[in-house]
């Protein structure tokens, strides 16, 4: 542990979750340890809790790290005229991202924060960041919906585009479908659209 006084504490939280970062990416969530952590930075196991309160904490760290990544992905997009097309964009953009780094990506569906604590309104903030981009594309055709109903139908979108990414990611697709994860994807994405306009229609 002979590197203390060479890392200021924010240069050491960055060694932090640096380090758990790549555990992560090689061995999924079940690889991460403070003991790893800590022989992998060369530090104390107990140097890791002055940075973070527990490694729940740590991960929602990476976590958040990893939606701030998504979210660069999805704003940097060309900008479409076509919403229909937008759309497909997003979520073709969604599930290139989770395969690039599976193990790093599952953890939005393995790590679970323990009661009673709550997810933080810093995560949340994330996360509707990211449903904002898929409201976004949706507004255009929202003829007709309020503002609830908007918001409402983009979410469902969101969770179905994740569900395909996160089970891709996770090489648990072919249990239940042949089809690449690019066509189930399409599929989803131009069959919600068509019954989401023809909703809006019919609002209008």
């Amino acid at each position: 542990m002979g590197r203390r006084s060479l890392h200021t504490a924010e240069e050491l939280r960055e060694l932090i979750i640096g380090a758990s970062t790549d555990l992560i990416r090689d061995y999924g969530l079940g690889g991460l340890s403070a003991r790893e952590i800590a022989r992998r930075i060369n530090y104390s196991p107990g140097t890791l809790y002055n940075s973070f309160e527990n490694l729940d904490d740590l991960v929602l760290t990476i976590e958040g790290r990893l939606l701030d990544d998504l979210l660069a992905a999805l704003s940097s997009l060309p900008q479409s005229g076509d919403p229909r097309e937008q759309v497909q964009r997003i979520s073709t953009c969604y599930l290139a991202f989770a395969a690039r780094n599976p193990r790093l990506w599952n953890l939005l569906f393995e790590h679970h924060i323990p009661a009673p604590r709550a997810i933080p309104d810093w995560y949340r903030q994330k996360l509707e960041a990211l449903m904002g981009k898929v409201e976004d594309a949706l507004k255009p055709l929202a003829n007709g919906l309020d503002a609830d109903e908007l918001r409402r139908s983009a979410r469902v979108l969101w969770a179905g585009v994740h569900g395909i990414s996160s089970l891709s990611a996770a090489d648990k697709l072919p249990i239940i479908s042949a089809d690449d994860a690019s066509v189930l994807m399409d599929n989803l994405v131009q069959t919600y659209l068509s019954g989401f306009e023809a909703k809006t229609s019919q609002a209008a």
